[in-house]
């Protein structure tokens, strides 16, 4: 299948890239930069110059591909909103592209939250609300309502010794304030997945996915945020230290949304049906061999 992937030089997307190439998909990948072409070339990728804001670019990707994946977004929490907004309006100009037809189009979103249990795959999408009105993936299972082969892949935090998602903006606030902080008793927990692991999903959810389907990217199901900021402490040289939830906003900022929420998550029903086993390193394991200078 020839893939168009959205993201393409980015963390998850250039892994999503490199896992395809190597089980023989063709990939052109979108570009916003000279640099970024010259690396997905380097990865034997084709290149489309654009990005999110040149609608165009993406609806010639989409026409001239089998499958698309959707990686890209605009990690701008400064203009968050504008992010959300753009984000939506590519995955309906892809959607408007693939309709009538049965090529897959895979949408990336996070992980959902439950109360008092671990979220499931038949779990909601998280609603867009003021405060986070991120609308990827009810936009993607609005398409899969037209007949379009919409699916999405929920992402927790993915990692490797170099990026781990949300905890790397929580190594930036660690550094500036000279304290890791976790709020409480730190006994909430996020999901994580080596990004590895997560590659290897996205390729299995393009050859074997369905209509509609969310699948749970999610290799460990909850990680307790004082073991992170311990982790985070350990590598900094910084004390560890408890806040209350009313500091929360203030010390975290853009972050504090998220720093008590209890993202337990389960992956039982993707590994049962796309046969994923990941494999990879633990996120503690990642933050203790990463550099921290």
């Amino acid at each position: 299948m020839h893939v168009f992937v959205t993201g393409a030089t980015g963390f998850i997307g250039s892994a999503v890239v490199k896992e395809l190439i190597a089980a023989g998909h063709p990939v052109t990948g979108l570009a916003r930069s000279d640099a970024g072409a010259q690396a997905l070339q380097a990865l034997g990728a084709k290149v489309l110059r654009g990005d999110l804001e040149d609608l165009e670019s993406l609806r010639c990707g989409a026409a001239a591909s089998d499958a698309v994946i959707h990686t890209a977004f605009q990690h701008d929490w400064s203009r968050f909103a504008e992010s959300c907004a753009w984000d939506q309006r590519a995955i309906e100009t892809i959607g408007a592209v693939l309709e009538g037809s049965s090529r897959p189009f895979i949408v990336s979103s996070g992980v959902g939250v439950a109360e008092g249990r671990a979220a499931t795959e038949d779990d909601p999408p998280f609603p867009a609300t003021a405060a986070f009105p991120r609308a990827s993936e009810s936009t993607a299972m609005a398409l899969a309502a037209r007949g379009i082969n919409a699916s999405v892949m929920r992402l927790p935090q993915v990692h490797d010794t170099v990026k781990q998602g949300l905890v790397t903006y929580a190594v930036q606030i660690a550094r500036a304030k000279g304290v890791s902080a976790y709020v409480g008793a730190g006994q909430n927990r996020w999901p994580a997945a080596h990004i590895s692991d997560v590659a290897h999903l996205y390729r299995l959810a393009l050859e074997k996915g369905s209509v509609g389907a969310r699948y749970h990217a999610v290799a460990e199901e909850g990680v307790q945020l004082k073991a992170i900021a311990e982790a985070l402490g350990h590598g900094l040289n910084i004390p560890v230290v408890s806040i209350s939830p009313e500091q929360a906003q203030e010390h975290f900022g853009f972050l504090g949304f998220f720093a008590a929420r209890d993202g337990y998550v389960s992956s039982a029903q993707t590994r049962t049906t796309m046969g994923w086993n990941p494999t990879g390193p633990s996120l503690l394991t990642d933050l203790a061999n990463m550099r921290y200078v």
